[in-house]
């Protein structure tokens, strides 16, 4: 089956609407009509040449993707056609170490795509492309391992839904889920894209008393305050650690988040901490990073940790934090600062470079 795909070829250089052949669903695999996704830094950093990709053979990006189910393998069980779906590139095995430990978001199976000697998902004249995180949702359809999806209620939004696949699920799962957020804490977010305004909606629902949002554009500040932030900083007309301090009376924060994978502000994130406080790096930081600080800017008995994906389990956190939007606890309208059709994949990363959205969608219907 052909169809419509925005397709990364080299680095550094705009991604082109080409015709793609995707196959049919094999075992265990559905087949998915695109009805929106969001345009998340992760594939921003592929363009960019940042992480470790394989680079031998063209790609079609994109990961935070929603959907109609229009087909599936003979093995499938967990969604029929007709479903509405949101993809997750946690995609599980269910039968490693990490699954098996309650950790499918750390699996190490990687059993959601198909082995490089079968036939690919994905091709061109015969020539096969390469599948980000094995999603792949700038294109009309995906061709997804059941494994990379959850079934939602159909009553549900797919353009806000969409968000939730990724950057939501890291954002407000880093706060709930990774750090634990109690009620009453004091927060600091490093970072006020798509998932530092998602860990900031998390440390709210969570119930911190305190939640400081630190970026140096104002329209993000902006929309930081508009999903809970209690306090702003714009980190580039004040000093941000100095600055959290002052807010919270000298002690520092409870928690503190880096959201956007800049090792300068996962330090000013560690600078930040009250004693006994714990600071989370949730953004992707380069391969060869090296994160570096005082000793003394250390508080007593602090911690610092990574989040991966928000520690979900997507296949209930995902219609839980939908649930949380649908009663008005979750904010995803106001993260939605741009609209376009998939043309507009190019447009739309220049606009998250210059700081301008929280998160673009592309539409499809």
């Amino acid at each position: 089956m052909e169809m419509q795909a925005a397709v990364f070829r080299k680095v550094h250089e705009p991604l082109t609407i080409e015709a793609v052949e995707i196959d049919r669903p094999r075992g265990r695999e559905v087949l998915v009509r695109t009805v929106a996704t969001g345009v998340c830094h992760s594939d921003l950093h592929v363009v960019d040449g940042i992480g470790r990709f394989a680079l031998d053979r063209p790609f079609v990006l994109g990961h935070e993707g929603a959907g109609v189910v229009e087909a599936v393998g003979a093995e499938v069980t967990a969604v029929r056609p007709g479903d509405h779906v949101v993809a997750c590139l946690s995609g599980f095995c269910g039968a490693c170490a990490q699954c098996l430990a309650g950790h499918p978001n750390l699996c190490t199976g990687g059993l959601v795509t198909r082995p490089d000697d079968t036939a690919p998902r994905l091709s061109q004249r015969g020539r096969p492309f390469r599948q980000f995180l094995g999603i792949a949702s700038y294109a009309e359809r995906m061709l997804l391992h059941e494994n990379s999806l959850v079934r939602i209620d159909p009553d549900l939004p797919l353009d806000r839904a969409a968000l939730v696949g990724c950057g939501v699920l890291t954002g407000v799962g880093a706060a709930l889920r990774t750090a634990r957020i109690a009620a009453g804490q004091t927060v600091a977010v490093f970072g006020c894209g798509g998932v530092g305004l998602s860990i900031i909606q998390g440390a709210r629902i969570g119930g911190a008393r305190q939640i400081i949002g630190v970026d140096v554009f104002e329209g993000k500040l902006e929309t930081a305050r508009r999903v809970g932030a209690t306090h702003v900083v714009n980190g580039a007309e004040d000093d941000a650690v100095k600055a959290v301090r002052a807010l919270t009376g000298g002690a520092g924060v409870d928690h503190a988040f880096e959201a956007v994978g800049v090792a300068a502000l996962v330090r000013q994130a560690i600078e930040s901490l009250a004693i006994r406080g714990t600071a989370t790096i949730v953004g992707v930081l380069p391969p060869d990073a090296m994160i570096s600080f005082p000793w003394m800017a250390i508080r007593p008995e602090c911690r610092v940790q990574t989040s991966r994906m928000g520690s979900n389990r997507f296949r209930t956190d995902i219609p839980l934090y939908l649930d949380f939007y649908r009663h008005g606890r979750l904010l995803l309208d106001e993260m939605v600062t741009r609209r376009g059709r998939l043309e507009d994949v190019n447009a739309a990363f220049q606009a998250m470079k210059a700081g301008e959205v929280a998160r673009t969608i592309l539409a499809f219907d």
